[in-house]
């Protein structure tokens, strides 16, 4: 039997309504009518090539390899130029946060900027994944329910570099390091690492950030008489740093070791001058499938190998957008439980997990710059000595100061 033209239409009516309301019901899920990523980045500095534009374009990478939509609303990318000042990227993180319907912040590759954020993060519930960051601090009493620390930090490369050094023979350690939040963290954590391996720290010097003249502080280092000259800066305060050594005769009769060293880096030194450093980091483009195919990706887009703060800020947004739709919402504290429940599989990290504290732990990876015969095409500067598995590479949970743990536990 037919159904009567008239009570066909009221169902046909009532289930347009029906799905009208439904998607109306999803749409309050979200915020506003877009889910908004943030890059906050050192644009125009000394961190720039390790991740600025780079960043940006590896962010943009992932929202386009994700649809572009999520939850059915369109993905927003915005970005800005923190200039490592910590007022400004907290002005501008402010502005995101409360004018312009930022979600979620990430890179701030500048320890003071990203503890900076992430105090406004708390204060917002929204948001703050530190792709570029290190200060260890940000997991320790920094830590906040919506902030994750994500690429690496201070820990887990003073870690890998006092572990490889020692294997090599290193006893005694003069620790060179730029004066602020990064360069006195990296320090610390490097002193702890080099008392647990029978070492000695005998001196330690500061500079200021994106020093122009690294005699003086070389020339002390030098004088220590330390077998070991470590480097707690980061890009071209690393580059200047191993080129002032070099100058002064200081290698091969003191070993130099940069504690956060980046293939931009030794790109900008060459070969000849980065041979066998040893140190460790968190992504290396060619050591993997995988990682090839994604940096190939990159290169043909910037026109060079990305950093591991650029890789990362390419896994961190994929992971954020995955927790988005998997939650249903773009709630801050509802979306950072997502990102803390669920793994993160990619060419970045393999079975990487985001703790209580908001350290993702993954591997991390110990390796030796080639000579230069030994490199057989373009960006191939590294030897993968070992892998440091996440949870030996990492401060242990057990070692933590962050608030958030001594709450899951009581």
């Amino acid at each position: 039997m037919g159904m009567p033209k008239l009570a066909g239409r009221a169902l046909c009516a009532w289930g347009v309504m029906g799905m009208a309301l439904a998607g109306q019901a999803a749409a309050q899920k979200l915020s506003d009518d877009k889910v908004r990523v943030g890059v906050l980045s050192d644009m125009s500095g000394l961190y720039a090539d390790t991740a600025g534009r780079g960043s940006v374009e590896a962010a943009r990478m992932a929202i386009e390899d994700f649809g572009g939509k999520v939850l059915g609303r369109p993905i927003e990318l915005v970005s800005g130029d923190h200039q490592n000042k910590a007022d400004i990227g907290a002005s501008l993180a402010r502005t995101w946060y409360d004018r312009d319907g930022v979600d979620a912040i990430f890179d701030m590759n500048n320890s003071a900027v990203a503890l900076s954020v992430v105090n406004l993060a708390r204060e917002r519930q929204k948001l703050s994944i530190n792709t570029g960051g290190a200060s260890v601090a940000l997991t320790n009493e920094a830590c906040a329910p919506t902030s994750v620390h994500y690429t690496y930090d201070t820990y887990a490369l003073a870690n890998g570099a006092a572990q490889g050094v020692s294997r090599q023979g290193g006893k005694t350690w003069f620790l060179l390091g730029v004066d602020y939040a990064f360069g006195k963290a990296m320090a610390a954590n490097m002193t702890e690492f080099v008392g647990e391996l029978q070492g000695k720290v005998i001196g330690s010097v500061f500079h200021p950030l994106n020093a122009s003249d690294f005699s003086s502080y070389v020339l002390q280092a030098q004088a220590s008489g330390a077998d070991t000259i470590a480097l707690a800066n980061a890009t071209s305060d690393t580059v200047n740093a191993v080129k002032a050594a070099r100058q002064f005769g200081v290698s091969p009769k003191q070993r130099v070791v940069p504690m956060l060293m980046f293939i931009n880096d030794v790109h900008a030194l060459g070969l000849a001058q980065a041979q066998g450093m040893t140190f460790a980091t968190g992504f290396y483009w060619d050591r993997t499938p995988e990682s090839r195919a994604w940096a190939r990706r990159y290169f043909e887009r910037m026109k060079k190998m990305p950093s591991m703060i650029q890789a990362g800020a390419y896994s961190a947004v994929t992971h954020y957008l995955k927790a988005v739709q998997a939650a249903g919402t773009d709630d801050g504290a509802t979306v950072a439980a997502k990102m803390k429940a669920m793994p993160v599989n990619d060419f970045f990290a393999q079975g990487g997990t985001i703790r209580a504290d908001g350290r993702m732990v993954h591997d991390m990876y110990l390796v030796s710059v080639k000579k230069p015969a030994e490199s057989k095409y373009p960006w191939d500067y590294y030897t993968v000595l070992s892998t440091i598995p996440g949870d030996k590479a990492f401060q242990p949970l057990s070692k933590s100061k962050c608030p958030l743990v001594a709450a899951a536990k009581s």
